[in-house]
């Protein structure tokens, strides 16, 4: 094979794995025009099309996802070597690529970063700041970080902060001429907002438990956030409870503009925790990542 065919099926790779142009080149660091003449230029010499192009998609035919299948094991072998070779020097270098929560990466990841990419110049790190709960294979990401609960039981699971609390609150307007709720099944007669974190899976159930007893509930109200700033933005508004970590509220709290209800239902659990797949190589960066968020009571 000519070096200048390895080169183009590199390129396939990126682009028929993102399904998009401008990503791909951002990604490979070349014009989205040199994208477009490499990909014609490798279809015009194996003599068939391999993606599907609209104003907005790039999908994969028939014959591109046999050659993507048939060259992603090969590049991953080949990256995963180079990584083994760069792990030989002292210094940690690369991109890191992490999802997290918007609370995350306030309460404990970004200091922690910051401080990293001080030390480490040669580490580079992708942030990705979602809510929802993220498929780390089918969007790249190296690591997540999630509340313990949450981490599949298929991947590397490393504690990075202390137990922490949820809790309900709403603003001190929404109660004016409602009881407050007393234990959990109260819920039903109040509006309550939801948080929905996987656009495909029903609302989070709110979960409590005191002296033993377990209750789930499942909760209704006027709004379903993927985001619990807003859902918090809605609560301040005099909408309804929210059911958020306690560390999201506390100086709301403190301020008075929310106030808090069935603290005693609320006892403390696992935090939040980084996870990665067990299946692929741990670069020098991504250990130095784990190394330094590793929770140490």
């Amino acid at each position: 094979m000519k070096r200048e065919e390895l080169s183009d099926l590199a390129v396939f790779q990126v682009v028929a794995e993102d399904r998009n142009f401008t990503r791909a080149a951002a990604r490979l660091g070349i014009s989205q025009s040199a994208v477009s003449h490499t990909i014609r230029r490798l279809e015009a010499s194996i003599g068939l099309k391999l993606l599907n192009r609209t104003s907005r998609h790039v999908t994969t035919t028939d014959a591109g996802e046999k050659l993507l299948a048939a060259v992603r094991p090969g590049f991953g072998q080949i990256d995963a070597r180079i990584e083994e070779l760069r792990q030989l020097g002292d210094t940690p270098r690369g991109l890191v690529r992490v999802t997290a929560s918007r609370t995350a990466v306030r309460a404990i990841l970004w200091p922690i970063l910051s401080q990293i990419a001080r030390d480490y110049p040669e580490v580079r790190i992708e942030l990705s700041v979602e809510s929802r709960l993220t498929d780390l294979a089918e969007d790249r990401f190296d690591a997540g970080v999630r509340l313990g609960e949450y981490v599949g039981p298929d991947m590397v699971s490393v504690r990075i902060g202390p137990p922490v609390r949820m809790a309900a609150v709403a603003a001190p307007v929404y109660f004016r001429g409602r009881p407050l709720p007393g234990h959990p099944c109260d819920l039903d007669d109040h509006d309550c907002l939801a948080l929905r974190f996987n656009p495909h899976a029903p609302p989070y159930e709110w979960e409590f438990e005191k002296d033993g007893e377990a209750i789930v509930r499942k909760v209704a109200g006027p709004f379903i956030f993927n985001d619990s700033d807003l859902c918090l933005d809605a609560a301040r508004a005099g909408h309804g409870i929210a059911f958020v970590l306690e560390t999201e509220v506390t100086a709301d709290i403190a301020a008075g503009t929310l106030r808090r209800v069935l603290d005693d239902w609320c006892p403390p659990f696992d935090g939040f925790h980084l996870f990665y797949s067990g299946r692929r190589q741990v670069s020098s960066a991504l250990r130095l990542v784990i190394d330094r968020l590793r929770y140490r009571p």
